[in-house]
């Protein structure tokens, strides 16, 4: 490829999203952008969305797959509210996609698919490429599947199978114009097509010929500079929520000494993590693909009292199938990890959007008093330190935990700084022995006689002679373990049992408010996925000059200490989320605070914009003196 003789102007972010059929490679295209914008160094942030059909009809708007992927010179919290940039494979796309983009914005259309019958399949009765309804942005219809054919002609490929390299075109484009390396798709292609030459050669040819195109071209008179973000000095890498939180859970397996065991039934959008977990058994990893939901969790569950690492991950409806086996892991108190990806439901709902919904299922989606621990990531990131908490908790205190992430951190991305493995704290099974830990008493073997501490009974794997004991789901007597139907000791062991979850919050943190001033009046209170989007709002208002607190729980159940001297501490405590106010009912009958919310259930995550108006609306109520009712944001775009 030449070198770029154009005019190349810096700019400090962009927001491109790439879209088109779901067989048409977006997703890939998007991945490759991202791993060479990662590797320039740009921080970033991505937003994959696809539909749950595997193959919707070809054309049509439910078969629309897009990648949005958002870039900076500096540090960003969230993909982007709006794309600067729209690549558009087809009518569809294009419709699919258009009504997110602002005045001004980008759109690089692929003409070939824009037939009177594609143009009816989308919803068009007239081209919208000839009807001026695009006029108010930066327009360049290109043939890219027709210059892609011709640039592939000497490999004697079928058309179809010369069509298919288009989206290699497009990337090899917007790798022109946004000055992204292309050694590492070069040798990614090369890698993956390496068995089928004609395949591999055609793709080359495609990425380089789009990279051309756009140096060559005069269609495209400029293009764009973003220089790597100042972040902290180490090695890094772009990770995915799943992979993240495939690390972390090997990560725990290795710092408490335990073979880790998955045991998982495939779902959206969860799937990510068996697939990764299944790569590293040379790290003592064991998956076992269950038939169905319930063995899933049933084999975990058995791994643990084996002495494993037990894990099973799932989606909601999967939750739902586990509730009775969670009860099961609850009564016998053995360390069990269960990961719930969220998605948007009921039943099998939304399988590829995301949705914050499952929390008082998490909560409380058990027969009977039966607790136990919640936490949930806020980023990609660090989906890896939150599932190392909680196998932390799990194995500590002898409980099942329930980890929260939800689709938007599954599969979105951002560069992570690989952490020093040596200097994460150790976490110690502490197996019971039978001799000098207090798990005896005159040599007999006191299966829920509990420490002082954290109330968590012993751990005692079978195969240790004199550690026999009755395990199953039927009320346990106090020390012993034999089976009870005593009301008074049943009494005594549900309050135990809620008392050892309680406990969970002694060793747990602080919550730590962000609250510069000291002055603020309104709280902005948030859980999981929603910390990008809410830091990114918070953000916007305080450039307008205004004082607004922000705080973001990663333990659910149970809350921090000090979460209730928080909420009193201010005049205005506001929840967004992505549900019907879940979080808010629960700090509602907690803390008698009368939060108010702001809530979606739209599939999509919460726009920075779209919460800066959400906080500026909310301080106006509170403070309407200090924050006029119409105030711009207009020159606020790029705080997000």
């Amino acid at each position: 490829m030449s070198s770029n003789a154009k005019p190349v102007e810096e700019i400090d972010r962009v927001v491109i999203r790439f879209a088109g059929d779901s067989g048409d490679g977006m997703q890939l295209t998007g991945d490759r952008f991202t791993q060479e914008t990662a590797a320039f160094g740009n921080d970033l942030s991505t937003m994959p969305n696809f539909p749950a059909e595997i193959r919707a009809p070809a054309g049509t708007i439910p078969g629309v797959s897009s990648f949005q992927l958002h870039f900076a010179n500096r540090d960003i919290l969230t993909p982007g509210d709006h794309p600067h940039v729209l690549v558009a494979m087809n009518p569809a796309a294009l419709k699919a996609n258009i009504a997110d983009l602002r005045p001004g914005a980008t759109v690089i259309v692929d003409t070939h698919d824009f037939t009177k019958r594609n143009l009816a399949k989308a919803g068009y009765a007239t081209s919208p490429l000839e009807d001026g309804s695009l006029d108010d942005f930066n327009l360049h219809p290109v043939d890219l599947t027709g210059l892609t054919v011709a640039s592939v002609k000497e490999y004697n490929l079928s058309r179809k199978d010369a069509a298919r390299s288009k989206n290699m075109f497009a990337l090899g484009l917007l790798s022109w114009m946004y000055g992204r390396p292309v050694e590492g798709t070069l040798k990614y292609i090369f890698s993956k097509f390496a068995k089928a030459p004609a395949i591999r050669d055609a793709n080359i040819a495609a990425f380089k010929a789009g990279w051309n195109f756009g140096e060559t071209t005069e269609a495209f008179a400029v293009s764009y500079e973003i220089k790597p973000a100042e972040v902290a000095s180490g090695r890094y890498r772009n990770i995915t929520g799943n992979t993240a939180l495939s690390y972390g859970l090997i990560a725990a397996g290795h710092l408490s000494g335990l073979p880790l065991f998955l045991g998982a039934y495939p779902i959206t959008p969860a799937s990510d993590i068996l697939h990764e977990l299944s790569k590293h058994k040379r790290f003592g990893v064991t998956t076992f693909q269950a038939e169905d939901e319930i063995a899933g969790i049933g084999a975990a569950l058995g791994a643990s009292f084996g002495g494993h690492l037990g894990v099973t991950s799932t989606s909601g409806p999967g939750v739902a199938l586990k509730a009775e086996a969670m009860g099961l892991a609850v009564m016998l108190e053995l360390p069990l990890l269960v990961v719930d990806v969220q998605r948007g439901g009921p039943s099998t709902g939304l399988p590829t959007k995301t949705e914050q919904a499952d929390l008082l299922l998490a909560m409380f989606g058990r027969n009977g008093e039966s607790p136990l621990p919640v936490i949930a990531p806020q980023s990609p990131t660090d989906c890896f330190d939150a599932a190392i908490e909680a196998a932390r908790i799990a194995v500590n205190y002898r409980t099942p935990v329930i980890l929260l992430s939800d689709g938007y951190l599954a599969n979105g991305s951002e560069p992570w700084r690989l952490p020093d493995i040596a200097g994460l704290p150790p976490i110690d099974p502490d197996f019971a022995t039978g001799t000098g830990d207090g798990s005896t008493d005159d040599a007999k073997f006191l299966p829920y006689k509990r420490n002082p501490e954290t109330l968590a009974r012993p751990w005692a794997p079978p195969g240790v002679a004199g550690l026999e004991h009755r395990i199953g789901g039927i009320e346990k007597a106090d020390l012993t373990g034999e089976i009870s139907y005593d009301p008074a000791n049943h009494d005594f062991m549900v309050r135990t049992r809620q008392a050892k979850v309680d406990a969970v919050a002694d060793s747990i943190p602080d919550l730590v408010v962000d609250d510069p001033s000291g002055k603020a009046r309104m709280l902005v209170l948030g859980w999981g996925s929603t910390y990008g989007p809410i830091a990114a709002g918070v953000r916007r208002v305080r450039a307008h000059g205004l004082d607004i607190a922000q705080t973001h729980l990663r333990h659910l159940n149970p809350f921090p200490k000090n979460l209730g001297a928080i909420l009193a501490a201010y005049d205005k405590v506001l929840i967004p989320e992505m549900n019907l106010g879940q979080l808010r009912l629960l700090l509602r009958g907690r803390y008698l605070v009368d939060a108010d919310g702001y809530n979606t259930v739209s599939g999509m995550p919460f726009g920075a914009e779209e919460l800066e108006s959400v906080f500026l609306g909310a301080l106006h109520q509170l403070v309407p003196d200090d924050v006029p009712a119409e105030i711009s944001t207009d020159l606020q775009e790029s705080l997000s």
